[in-house]
């Protein structure tokens, strides 16, 4: 290439004269040599890119038959009288897999359909205007003979209306590159230039026979960057899911799952929070209209009134008050996935169990670097009996060691269904940082439900051990579609 260009030094080459001086027939020769040539500062590359638009199939059938809102607006200008969906399908203007998309184009441009009937608007110039920008497009499009039209030469808006529709227009990238030689390049001489074929690269047919012992190999710079190969791989979110599911089930608990919607008697009041708590209020808690209630055995809700108002049979004093079986009906989503613990409590209160569960919770939370109205918790009960506060201890940081920090402490906290109650914290980066809570159930919780045994309990935000994995300080980090940052992030 060098030699094909000092025949003419001052020329700035493109692609189609390089390749016929050199006698190549593949554009990646030229590419690869003039980045070679460039890196040695022997010629000067330049490079522009430009958009090219062209007509997808759908492109090129509208191309040919029209668009199908103006197939259906001149089929609809020469009726008389009110006409609609029957007549229209009755015709031979569209298919009938085209009459939904059709109806949905005539109403972009003002044509209503009500009670079946088209209702066109008395002035109609802007439908005609709207009708000949689109057709004009098309027809540029088409007149390029597959070549495809620069975007610069394109109505922009006509470009986002058409991209917005499936199969009309498509686009690629195409790339300039020019080639000049520098005062370097000038300066070498033809006569030390020599014509070598270097192996680049080492194949196992090669290395095979002996050829390969007195071959010329390109040199590689082990120095220069290497592309970073894009591939497929899970989300972070999910793949700490799979992380810790892995780690609960290797320890030999067994998972469980529930409904995300839910009562608020078993998700405030069979865990002994009171009726006038403040979690109950509509900033924190998600209430629906549908289901408005959900019926609950009155058993049940007996059970509960007795343990909130007097204590019941529990040794406890209850929280005092009046007791509402309408509050317990209430419906509401979640706002932790203790619910499905005491459920699964529920039907099995005598059989002794290490079950967990990984699931979604929604909270009426404000939006900032560390809450979301919706997020996931992790949720674990042991129940047999001897199960004490020091298993409980000893099985979280277990499992903190496993997800890779060793260093766990507990201190006192107060929960209102879990006596005695500890926030567990773990040490990062020299600091001690909270990430859930834990505890025994009390007696008002479990003895309405049947269960005899001590029930050691715990929960954690998973998005706030994942901010931890990951080294966030912004959860939102967590949802946004950000490629780049999703590519970067190592496989957990």
């Amino acid at each position: 290439m060098l030699k094909a260009m000092l025949l003419e030094p001052e020329r700035v080459w493109d692609l189609a004269p390089l390749l016929e001086s050199c006698g190549w027939d593949d554009q990646a020769h030229v590419a690869g040599a003039g980045g070679s040539l460039a890196e040695l500062g022997l010629v000067n590359q330049t490079e522009s890119r430009k958009k090219i638009w062209r007509l997808a199939s759908e492109g090129q059938a509208a191309a040919e038959n029209g668009l199908l809102e103006q197939r259906i607006w001149d089929w609809l200008s020469q009726q008389e009288g009110q006409v609609g969906m029957k007549e229209l399908q009755a015709s031979d203007v569209v298919e009938k897999r085209e009459s939904g998309a059709g109806i949905g184009l005539l109403k972009d441009l003002g044509i209503q359909l009500e009670r079946g009937q088209f209702v066109v608007p008395s002035s109609t110039g802007a439908i005609t205007a709207t009708l000949e920008m689109r057709a004009k497009f098309i027809s540029q499009l088409s007149e390029s003979n597959g070549n495809g039209v620069q975007e610069n030469d394109l109505d922009s808006s006509q470009i986002d209306y058409f991209t917005a529709r499936k199969g009309i227009i498509t686009s690629s990238e195409e790339v300039t590159r020019t080639w000049k030689l520098t005062t370097e390049g000038r300066a070498v001489k033809d006569s030390a230039l020599e014509e070598r074929l270097l192996v680049a690269d080492i194949t196992p047919e090669l290395l095979q026979g002996e050829e390969w012992r007195s071959a010329d190999f390109k040199p590689y710079d082990v120095t220069r960057e290497a592309p970073t190969p894009q591939v497929g791989k899970s989300h972070p979110m999910q793949a700490l899911i799979e992380r810790i599911r892995a780690i609960f089930l290797e320890m030999g608990f067994t998972e469980i799952d529930g409904n995300y919607v839910t009562t608020a008697g078993w998700n405030m009041d069979a865990l002994f929070i009171p009726q006038d708590h403040p979690a109950r209020e509509m900033q924190d808690t998600f209430y629906l209209d549908k289901p408005k209630s959900v019926p609950l055995p009155s058993e049940r809700t007996q059970q509960w009134a007795d343990v909130h108002e007097s204590g019941g049979e529990t040794g406890s004093t209850g929280w005092g008050g009046e007791f509402s079986s309408e509050i317990s009906q209430k419906g509401m989503l979640r706002t932790h996935t203790t619910v499905n613990t005491v459920r699964h409590l529920e039907e099995n209160p005598d059989k002794p169990c290490r079950v967990f569960s990984i699931g979604r919770v929604f909270r009426k939370e404000s939006i900032d670097r560390t809450h979301l109205p919706e997020f996931h918790q992790i949720e674990g009960i042991i129940m047999e009996p001897g199960a004490s506060l020091p298993m409980l201890v000893t099985t979280l940081k277990e499992f903190y060691t496993k997800m890779g920090y060793p260093e766990v402490r507990v201190r006192p906290a107060y929960f209102p269904y879990t006596e005695p109650s500890m926030e567990v914290e773990v040490k990062w980066r020299g600091q001690w940082l909270e990430l859930g809570g834990a505890g025994i159930f009390r007696p008002e919780v479990t003895e309405p439900l049947g269960v005899k045994w001590p029930v050691c309990a715990w929960g954690m935000g998973l998005e706030r051990l994942a901010m931890l994995v990951l080294g966030l300080d912004d959860i939102r980090q967590l949802y946004i579609s950000d490629l780049e940052w999703l590519s970067q992030q190592p496989v957990l």
